[in-house]
């Protein structure tokens, strides 16, 4: 198919995500045609480094053929069979071996497609948990600043995007924000540790005249994505959650961007040394292939649902609940985590990063470079105020997928990427920053 007749189409037919559809007249849609590896390919054959995995869900590789030959594989036995009153062999698998790894006691997993239908269906079960104890007040939420938790109402309300609540605001139910302890904000001389403490101290004030009402806080450990891929120690994680114990209050983790290795460990709160009460999973869970989440939780909270009224039973549903081929492709996924020995050779990759890129940390131009597991970030002094934009259209002139937030650029690479490629992804890198400031 010519890449102009494949444009020209899309932008009649396809309203895309999060775009302002206007802006595609002076910056065209780039026709994928193929993928393999790290790179995706146009259809004249230019190709691009996929340095942001595709949002962030692609862990082993376009076309990954162990996840290709699993899921044709499961093409040739069972397609789907609702959830409701059915099971299959793929979701009962996935749900184990998720038991196995997770912090422990996370022993059931409700699925869904996406990571904000994760967020719903955590804070739905929330708030009925509670109310199944007989305290039907507690229906609040709170989260961090700068916090995303997804799109749907229900996760919007718990997520603090100025851009989504000025939009969307009306529809929301208000919930609170507390301090986020992202280390840039730190003061002069003080560690990222001790300013994670003195936000939690801000949490703990909160929850000291609000836990009464409160269900729960979710909170993404270690990286706020969104936010500019935010880190902070994970010492917040432990205090917030003694706090959450010892107030009553649940604690979400979601892991959505962070889960799968990201991180560094295979979920992040695991650095933490915590088990929440939720841990939300989506993204990089199928490797990018499916759509597909899960919210695993303990047998406390399972439990309080157990009962014969129907109305204390959980009431959520999804069409595709733990879609057999979406659970083949976690199931691979997982697979070359064990087989592979992923974590221990990404931390070889991510040492071997940090070396090189040196360069840009020094750069005088650059503030705030920093790295955790997969993921590293940082932002550029630019006179562009139109500065993502910029650098977007750029780094694809570079053969580089780069999709910066404000001034902030941040690369969440494949998994598979190779010394070659990161040294490539440095150098040019370079070249845009040179040119954008």
């Amino acid at each position: 198919m010519p890449n102009a007749d494949l444009l020209t189409r899309s932008l009649t037919a396809v309203w895309h995500p999060y775009t302002q559809m206007k802006r595609h007249e002076a910056l065209p849609l780039v026709p994928i045609a193929r993928g393999t590896g790290v790179w995706l390919y146009d259809f004249n054959d230019k190709r691009y480094l996929d340095a942001v995995s595709s949002w962030w869900v692609n862990l082993f590789g376009h076309c990954n053929p162990r996840i290709n030959a699993a899921i044709a594989d499961q093409l040739d036995k069972l397609e789907h069979v609702m959830l409701a009153g059915f099971t299959h062999a793929p979701v009962v698998e996935l749900s184990e071996r998720l038991a196995q790894l997770a912090p422990a006691d996370l022993g059931h997993c409700f699925y869904a497609s996406d990571g904000a239908s994760a967020t719903e269906i955590a804070l739905k079960m929330s708030a009925h948990y509670w109310r199944n104890l007989g305290k039907p007040q507690k229906t609040s939420f709170i989260s961090l600043q700068n916090s995303y938790h997804g799109e749907t109402l229900g996760a919007l309300s718990v997520t603090d995007v100025a851009l989504f609540r000025d939009a969307y605001g009306a529809l929301l139910k208000q919930n609170a924000t507390v301090t986020s302890p992202d280390w840039r904000n730190a003061a002069e001389g003080e560690s990222a540790a001790d300013y994670a403490l003195r936000c939690a101290g801000k949490l703990e004030a909160h929850l000291q005249q609000h836990h009464d009402s409160i269900a729960a806080f979710i909170v993404e450990p270690l990286v706020q994505g969104a936010a500019g891929m935010a880190m902070y120690h994970p010492v917040y994680l432990q205090r917030a959650h003694e706090l959450c114990n010892q107030y009553e209050v649940h604690l979400i983790a979601d892991e959505i961007a962070v889960g799968m290795g990201r991180t560094g460990t295979m979920f992040a709160c695991e650095q933490a040394g915590i088990r929440p009460d939720f841990l939300l999973l989506s993204k990089g869970i199928s490797g990018g292939y499916l759509p597909l989440s899960v919210v695993m939780t303990t047998d406390e909270v399972y439990q309080a649902f157990y009962a014969d009224e129907v109305a204390r039973g959980f009431l959520h549903s999804h069409s595709y609940t733990g879609n057999p081929l979406a659970c083949r492709a976690a199931l691979a996924t997982l697979d070359i985590f064990a087989q592979d020995d992923v974590l221990h050779i990404n931390c070889s990759k991510a040492a071997y990063f940090n070396r090189i890129a040196a360069p840009l940390r020094e750069h005088p131009k650059v503030r705030n470079f920093r790295n955790t597991g997969m993921i590293w970030a940082f932002e550029v002094e630019s006179p562009h105020t139109d500065f993502a934009q910029r650098c977007f259209a750029l780094a694809l002139q570079q053969e580089l997928l780069l999709r910066p937030m404000g001034n902030t650029v941040y690369f969440m690479p494949p998994y598979v990427i190779g010394e070659e490629e990161m040294q490539m992804l440095v150098e040019r890198t370079l070249d845009i920053v040179e040119a954008l400031i």
